[in-house]
This record gives structure tokens, C-alpha cells and sequence, in this order.
């Protein structure tokens, strides 16, 4: 693997543990701790380390569709009171690298070799790691783990597709599913860039229930749609393009899932019904939350749930 490009992440002091409105405000500090990080010669990933001053452990972040890093950036900064936290862009996604499909191929299988790589480079002490992953992000962790059970002390999923269940998923996620409604679909999506990344968490909640971004998170997702001539809904459709493989894959193995899993789901996903996360739950014997008036991003909805959840799971 290639050298690290930065030396050393930035250490930055955390907010105290209050889980108010103020913990989760927008900080400078968080935005200090980002660098970035080769992974071999082809990846160089951008990440965000929040360290804090006497770490009881490490949390690592998984984002999804069409995320950034930049939407932990709250959550990190009130984690850090207790725990080294740790984010990055998947490749595809924020300020990551996006190679050609014939150098790399987006695939949750091949996600899941640069989330151990990420790992091994930083130095993460496994034995106390909590990995928690949403949407895209699941599966890579979930396939890696069956080959590497002891990749963290616990692992937190939610609001994914685990298994090839075309009902219980949106009609354009069915789509991107395989040709010959994968393409068009793709195109659509990169046509309508501006509304998805306006409306796409709001989508399933009731007025009352909607919510704004952070502004910094809403301008990173905006800003990071399109580089170096590909968009986020272009990795996403490839991740697409090998996903009802790599849900086949895990389904048949789930017996080999040894390391300890949590489901949470949004009561009120509308991309990926709560069927889908209590099918998961019960087939692997998990313990399963479904988050009253949540959509499909919980974390961004009620952070200081996020962070409950992070502490339960080091008690």
C-alpha cells in the first residue's frame, strides 16, 4: 500500500458530552480534522478523524447515498468527549477518488476491501471499534465481517438492503437493480441531481416531521455531486450494477456472521421498508430498533439518538 499522504490527522479538542442542540452545532474544530489518505494507487480516500483527548475506544462512520463525510461532522464533534472518531467518502462519493470502472468497480464486495484497508491504515484497535453504517455503507461491513469477525467490537446497520427483496424497496432503487431500466434510471437521477440532494431526506416524513440539513453538509454533498468526470449517481448505479450479487452472497453465508450486529431502522423509511430490516434482525438473531416517526437517515433526522445509540453500545 501507498504511504499515507498526511503524517498526521489533526487532533482537535471535543465538545462536552451534552446531547442539546448546541453539542451538535457546526464547528471549525471538525472541520480541521479532515485529511486524506491513500489506499493503495489507485484510492486516496478523504476522511475526518475527531480525536479525543483520553479515548475509551473508536467509532467509524459509514455514510450513504448521497452523502459525505461532512454529515457526521456533529455527531463526531460531540462523540469526541470519549471516543476517537472516524469518517471518510466512500470512493464515488465527497472528495474521494473515482476511478474508471475498468480500474475499480463500485461494488459493495469491493467497498468492503477498501473498509478493511481504511482500517489497517489507521491503526484502528479493532478490539474496541464500533462501526456504524448506513445505506450503502451495510453491506460492505457485513460482507467484510464474515471473513474477518473480530473487525470490530460491534457493528451498527440500518436502513439498507441486505438481501435481494425488490418489494420492499422504492420503485427506482428496483430499477437500478438491472438493465434495461438501470440506465435510464441513472440518467434521471444525474438529470434531477438539484432535487435529490434538496428533498431526498425529507422524502416519507410528514410536514411536521421534515427537516433541514446542515447547511455545511448540504454544501459539501452539492459541491462533491460531480468530479472528475463522474457523479455520485454513477457510483451509485454501479454499486447497483453488483448488488443483488453481493446480497445473494451475504444471505447464503449469514451462518459465518459471528461478530455482534445491531439493526435500527426508520419507522418511516420510505426507500427501504422497515420489512426489510426485521427480516434481517430475525435471520441473524440481532437485537432490532424501529425509530418511531424516523425516514431513511435517522442520524441526520435526531442525532442525539446516533449518539445513544454509539454509547449503548461501549456499556
Amino acid at each position: 500500500m501507498s504511504k499515507d499522504k498526511t503524517v498526521n490527522a489533526a487532533s482537535v479538542a471535543a465538545t462536552p458530552s451534552s446531547h442539546t442542540a448546541e453539542a451538535f452545532a457546526s464547528t471549525q474544530a471538525a472541520q480541521d480534522a479532515v485529511d486524506f489518505i491513500e489506499i493503495d494507487e489507485v484510492l486516496t480516500l478523504r476522511r475526518m478523524i475527531v480525536r479525543a483527548p483520553a479515548p475509551k475506544g473508536a467509532v467509524l462512520f459509514l455514510h450513504g447515498f448521497p452523502e459525505t463525510l461532512m454529515v457526521w461532522k456533529g455527531i463526531a464533534t460531540t462523540l469526541a468527549h470519549d471516543y476517537d472518531v472516524h469518517a471518510f467518502d466512500w470512493p464515488g462519493y465527497g472528495q474521494s477518488s473515482r476511478p474508471a470502472w475498468e480500474r475499480f468497480s463500485y461494488a459493495p464486495r469491493e467497498y468492503a476491501q477498501v473498509l478493511k484497508a481504511y482500517i489497517e491504515r489507521a491503526g484502528i484497535d479493532r478490539s474496541k471499534l464500533v462501526i456504524y453504517a448506513t445505506d450503502i455503507g451495510a453491506l460492505p461491513v457485513l460482507l467484510l465481517a464474515l471473513d474477518e469477525p473480530t473487525i470490530a467490537k460491534q457493528i451498527i446497520v440500518g436502513d439498507f438492503a441486505p438481501f435481494d427483496r425488490p418489494q420492499y424497496m422504492w420503485e427506482s432503487l428496483q430499477n437500478l437493480k438491472a438493465e434495461p431500466t438501470a440506465s435510464p434510471t441513472r440518467a434521471y437521477m444525474n438529470k434531477t441531481s438539484d432535487e435529490i440532494l434538496q428533498n431526498v431526506h425529507r422524502r416519507g416524513l410528514s410536514p411536521a416531521e421534515q427537516f433541514d440539513l446542515p447547511i455545511d453538509a448540504q454544501q459539501d454533498m452539492t459541491r462533491s455531486w460531480s468530479l472528475d468526470g463522474m457523479t455520485s449517481a454513477d457510483a451509485f448505479a454501479r454499486y447497483y450494477a453488483n448488488f443483488t450479487r453481493d446480497q445473494h452472497y451475504l444471505e447464503a453465508n449469514l451462518t459465518r456472521l459471528k461478530t455482534p450486529v445491531k439493526v435500527i431502522w426508520g419507522e418511516k423509511d420510505l426507500y427501504i421498508t422497515n420489512e426489510m430490516g426485521i427480516e434481517f434482525a430475525g435471520k441473524i438473531g440481532a437485537k432490532l430498533d424501529v425509530l418511531p416517526g424516523m425516514g431513511h437517515f435517522p442520524h441526520l433526522q435526531e442525532p442525539e439518538q446516533t449518539v445513544e445509540e454509539i454509547y449503548a453500545s461501549f456499556r
